[in-house]
């Protein structure tokens, strides 16, 4: 990967900005030593650069390499083709990925790093189930036009797996008594387990989808059935939860789909998303979400569901 390449990483206010709402993605294609290319979404990439001396340091979780000094950060060093279980003795790896989300920096050691191509979020498939370590490790599938099959990987369920889920808390302060029922939709098996124990703790109903796509079709199938049942259809959805990156549709186009149909007025979208900087905040906004929250905190995430749910109680006491 060239020079031209890795400031287009340090430079991608522009291309956020561009991108969101368009349903399109930019992924960063790289090798891990064998023949299959994986991706990452590259607003979770900060740099490429070259290994550098890695620090082993005692007592570190397996996948981790050791820890790297970088401009001034001392960043933990996963090693990826390890966190996948399919190391290839004898093959070098020779790059480093600083990659930021969820509140974390962390470097990813590969193989090699090939080069950025931009893709249709219609055309990235969620993968099929499987009881493979190395699948659950994968959040979706494309296809590039010379006809590779790309991996993208689920970065959340890694860093997880390798540094311990977030804990939920009891989050007794939160528990809800009314019952307002919560639609969520993420791609990441670890976030959908999360967000679904903290909806529990809360006593929250709760209705969920794997992608942007699914997510709409079923929000749709709910506005029908109050339109033909003449109910309310907070009764049904109080607050809908989106992630912003995901298969066939993404978090931004979910958004303003739902915020153009009147019959999700005053129903509020919040999401929440691994992208966490300000410039990915404000692609938000510009859609229309009513809140943004980065991943994961459980305890601020039950904060602002219940700030936002009260809202949505006393309207429904007024109309019932």
């Amino acid at each position: 990967m060239g020079t031209e390449e890795n400031y287009r990483l340090m430079n991608m206010i522009d291309e956020k900005a561009k991108l969101a709402g368009s349903n399109k993605m930019e992924l960063l294609l790289f090798s891990l030593g064998s023949t299959e290319v994986f991706g990452i979404n590259v607003f979770k990439v900060r740099e490429v650069c070259e290994i550098i001396p890695i620090t082993k340091t005692p007592n570190m979780p397996p996948g981790v390499k050791g820890i790297i000094s970088l401009r001034g950060s001392i960043l933990p060093v996963l090693d990826l083709a390890m966190c996948l279980h399919m190391e290839t003795p004898g093959v070098e790896s020779t790059k480093l990925i600083i990659t930021e989300f969820s509140s974390h920096t962390q470097a990813f050691l590969v193989h090699d790093v090939d080069r950025i191509v931009r893709v249709n979020w219609e055309d990235v498939k969620s993968p099929q189930s499987t009881s493979n370590s190395q699948s659950s490790m994968i959040t979706a599938l494309t296809e590039l036009p010379d006809g590779k099959l790309v991996s993208i990987l689920d970065v959340e369920q890694i860093l997880g797996d390798v540094i311990g889920e977030p804990e939920v808390p009891e989050l007794a302060n939160f528990r809800s008594e009314a019952k307002l029922p919560v639609f969520f939709v993420d791609d990441s098996n670890l976030a959908r387990r999360k967000i679904t124990e903290v909806l529990e703790r809360m006593n929250l109903p709760h209705q969920s989808a794997i992608n942007g796509r699914e997510a709409w079709e079923k929000l749709q199938k709910i506005a029908e059935y109050a339109d033909q049942t003449k109910t309310n259809i907070k009764d049904k959805v109080s607050l809908i939860l989106v992630d912003a990156e995901m298969p066939e549709m993404d978090g931004y186009v979910l958004t303003r789909h739902i915020k153009s149909d009147p019959r999700f007025n005053g129903i509020p979208v919040m999401m929440h998303s691994s992208l966490s900087s300000v410039a990915n905040k404000k692609l938000g906004q510009q859609v229309g979400v009513d809140a943004y929250l980065a991943k994961f905190n459980p305890g601020e995430l039950a904060a602002m569901l219940s700030s936002m749910l009260p809202v949505v109680s006393a309207e429904l006491e007024e109309l019932n």
